[in-house]
């Protein structure tokens, strides 16, 4: 909230939330909308979006002059301006569905309340992204559940996963699935195991930065996902920022990407692995890797299982193994440990973990491997120690999966079996590219 005198300069001028204003103030003048006052926010500062999308607090002094310019561009001020958006999709551009699960992307804000909302009509897209009109026409929107990603489980991936596959079933060319972002790579893994046999596309998309901000990668995002969308792949996939230029985006199969950046907008990085291509604003698709699964137009299966005891585990200087033993007594089924380097976990230490992973795989609780280095691959051969546990202990090596996709997968794996040798093939089986067969060079860094 404002303080009183602020709020009563405010009304003598006339002046609400959402009105264009003038802010004169030591020789420097600001134009732009009047933002709500933030809750932790300077009560004496006016916060005021400029034309250029970025947002700027002015504090108020006896000096400061303020006027009113106009209303804002009623677009910009909450559902009820939807009936004015004039731009629709072209009815003969190719059917596509969109599956929105909240995030940044897919929401508008009301510059009159300072709220955010979800984004229901198609057209509102067409607001941020007018080019979308272009290129294709969203014939659903579908959304199985509203969140930030920081707060979405593996029964939510399967929820995605179910709608994602309904929508495989209509006349859509592809499926866009709008998704916050701190989270992205492990619901591209997970739509990635769920998703079997698809023909389709489908793209997972978000935006590191929201779409009221000028540096907004939203737009860009959103149009190349749509041209993948239409595009000859068969295949899961993130379609984000290629470079912290508006030049590219990159699209990566949904079991190599990895966020890289708490906010660059080319956060979003293949690991272990080339990107699937290079994707244009105006359509152009630069296939990187040519080998893929390529359209058939057909549905796939769903697959949609996940075992809910599974854990993660991080090895550290002086980690003690009686953490795995917590998480025997709380039942659970399957455990992934982040190990150093080549797959290393603490053997000849004050406290070793191999005698305790050992016991886990005799009880029938399998053991998963992976590196924290992130690139590269765990190897069971190199050290002796690394044959004590995974030859002698039973570890199962992840080789060049990251450490969240191997932990998709063992929930996947566990939620088909619990029989240990049957776990054991399926982990090394290839299910959805998750493995290289070598390591590539120009791989790593990419």
């Amino acid at each position: 909230m404002h303080t009183k005198d602020i709020e009563a300069l405010l009304a003598k001028a006339n002046i609400a939330i959402g009105d264009r204003i003038k802010i004169e103030k030591e020789n420097h003048l600001f134009e732009g909308v009047l933002l709500p006052q933030t809750e932790f926010g300077n009560p004496r500062a006016l916060v005021i979006k400029l034309d250029s999308g970025y947002n700027i607090g002015i504090e108020v002094t006896p000096q400061t002059k303020i006027t009113k310019v106009g209303r804002a561009n009623e677009n910009m001020i909450g559902k009820t301006s939807k009936k004015l958006l004039k731009l629709s999709f072209n009815p003969k551009n190719p059917p596509t569905s969109l599956v929105a699960t909240g995030g940044t992307i897919a929401s508008r804000i009301d510059y009159r309340t300072g709220g955010v909302y979800s984004v229901e009509d198609p057209r509102e897209y067409l607001h941020n992204v007018p080019e979308l009109a272009d290129v294709i026409r969203f014939k659903n929107i579908v959304t199985p559940y509203t969140k930030m990603s920081e707060d979405t489980d593996p029964q939510d991936w399967i929820d995605l996963a179910t709608a994602v596959h309904k929508e495989l079933k209509t006349e859509s060319r592809g499926v866009i699935v709008t998704h916050g972002t701190d989270t992205l790579h492990y619901s591209a893994a997970a739509l990635s195991f769920f998703l079997r046999n698809i023909g389709k596309p489908v793209v997972l998309v978000g935006s590191q930065r929201s779409s009221d901000r000028g540096s907004s990668d939203a737009g860009l995002n959103l149009l190349c996902a749509a041209h993948v969308a239409l595009g000859p792949f068969a295949e899961v996939g993130t379609c984000m920022h290629g470079s912290s230029s508006d030049e590219y985006c990159l699209f990566i199969r949904g079991t190599k990407v990895r966020k890289m950046h708490t906010s660059r907008r080319d956060a979003f990085r293949p690991i272990n692995s080339l990107p699937l291509a290079k994707i244009y604003p105006d359509g152009r698709i630069e296939h990187i890797r040519k080998i893929y699964s390529k359209r058939t137009d057909e549905p796939g299966t769903l697959d949609a299982v996940f075992e809910p005891k599974t854990a993660l585990v991080r090895v550290f200087p002086g980690a003690d193994p009686d953490i795995l033993e917590y998480y025997r007594g709380k039942k659970y089924k399957g455990i992934v440990i982040e190990g150093s380097a080549l797959g290393h976990v603490p053997s000849f230490a004050r406290k070793p973990w191999i005698p305790a992973v050992k016991k886990l795989v005799k009880d029938g609780i399998p053991v998963v491997v992976s590196t924290q280095c992130i690139y590269g691959r765990v190897n069971p051969d190199v050290y002796t120690n690394l044959r004590l546990l995974y030859h002698g202990a039973g570890a199962i090596p992840a080789h060049d999966m990251h450490t969240e996709t191997a932990f998709v997968k063992l929930g996947w794996v566990l939620g088909h079996t619990t029989d240990m040798d049957e776990i054991r093939k399926r982990m090394k089986e290839n299910v959805a590219g998750e493995y290289m067969r070598r390591t590539e060079l120009e791989a790593f860094l990419n």
